[in-house]
């Protein structure tokens, strides 16, 4: 599990691929990944969790997976740090059994934090200055206020927009820019239609693609055959692909809370918290919303992915935003996580381009 930045093939897909590196099946075919000598927890985990369950794990260590796998013999036992991860992952599952119903609350990150060796003892001060707060403190309401209910900030967010019926208005948007990863960039272009399909196209050594369907998604790269993403890669990518967020997010979410406001970068923020019960969270990752208190504007998003040992996050931050036929849109958005992070800076962008519904299908490739 490599901490570099992701290479430009894969930008636009911004999705660990599960079982690339464990996963044996015929070249190009879409077979499920099957793995060996799995124990403990793992053992019952779905094969498309494996993947993401490993890169918890390297992420919250701060290590790659030689860390404890024997290269090119993954399943192997010989390391005895593998020994010791499956100690501490049976630790944690009883932690939380014990303490917390079940949630994965406690996790290798709770004690780890980056770092192969827990640090059980307080840092000291070393210097005068007083220590920064870890966290931006949440600020209350202004004076006199009294907290917006999350109806009253989507309503403040679809007004800033253009308002409802400007938004109606368009309904397919073709952008051009760059990725911008590791001082490089690279062209990409983004198609979307509403209601919700989605295909960006990363132009590097060859064309790597990332869609959303409307019902499902899809990942490939030019001369090699498309593979349909798991459950939860869908999930993310179908939220990317919500044409109108805005008016949308009430039918997403069964509970969309208010949370407690905070400052991203100095811009005091409200906050909503979205959910589904747990039968629906892999086909629609639980998100935290952070839109400008001043101009309504959605500034972050931080979606999780379940994994069967914690939550792993994404971040998505806007900006840059610019009014195209009466509609603003963000021509900036950054995108974070655990492992890496780039920015796709939009340079050009068309709306209510005609495009067909076969463009964001999965190709299906020829059976020789």
């Amino acid at each position: 599990m490599s901490k570099k930045l992701l290479p430009a093939a894969l930008i636009s897909a911004a999705i660990f691929v599960p079982g690339t590196l464990w996963g044996q099946h015929a070249p190009g075919a879409p077979a499920p990944v099957t793995y060996k000598n799995l124990t403990t927890l793992l053992k019952d985990s779905p094969p498309d969790q494996i993947g993401p369950a490993m890169q918890f794990m390297a992420t919250s260590l701060g290590v790659e997976c030689t860390f404890c796998h024997v290269p090119g013999k993954m399943e192997a036992d010989d390391k005895s740090a593998k020994k010791t991860a499956r100690e501490m992952i049976a630790m944690t599952a009883e932690i939380n059994k014990t303490h917390f119903g079940g949630r994965p609350q406690i996790s290798c990150n709770s004690c780890h934090r980056g770092a192969a060796r827990p640090v059980a003892t307080p840092a000291v001060m070393e210097s005068d200055a007083s220590p920064a707060p870890v966290a931006t403190p949440a600020t209350a309401a202004p004076q006199g206020q009294t907290a917006a209910t999350p109806a009253e900030i989507l309503s403040k967010y679809v007004e800033a927009l253009g308002g409802e019926a400007a938004m109606k208005r368009i309904t397919s948007r073709h952008m051009k820019g760059n990725v911008i990863t590791g001082g490089t960039q690279t062209p990409i272009e983004l198609f979307t239609k509403a209601p919700n399909k989605r295909v960006s196209v990363t132009h590097g050594s060859s064309d790597s693609f990332t869609a959303f369907d409307g019902t499902g998604g899809w990942m490939g790269n030019t001369g090699r055959p498309a593979r349909e993403m798991s459950a939860s890669e869908a999930g993310a990518a179908g939220l990317d692909a919500e044409f109108y967020l805005g008016l949308r997010l009430p039918e997403l979410y069964a509970q969309l809370r208010r949370g407690r406001p905070e400052t991203i970068n100095g811009v005091e923020c409200e906050v909503l918290n979205g959910s589904n019960p747990a039968a629906a969270a892999a086909t629609r990752p639980p998100v935290r919303l952070y839109f400008d208190r001043k101009s309504g504007l959605l500034v972050r998003m931080v979606r999780f992915a379940e994994t069967p040992l914690g939550r792993m996050p994404t971040q998505v931050d806007y900006a840059d935003y610019r009014d195209v036929e009466g509609v603003k849109t963000p021509f900036r958005w950054t995108l974070s996580r655990p492992n890496g992070r780039f920015t796709i800076q939009i340079g050009e962008q068309k709306v209510n381009v005609p495009l067909d519904d076969a463009k964001f299908v999965r190709p299906v490739a020829e059976v020789k």
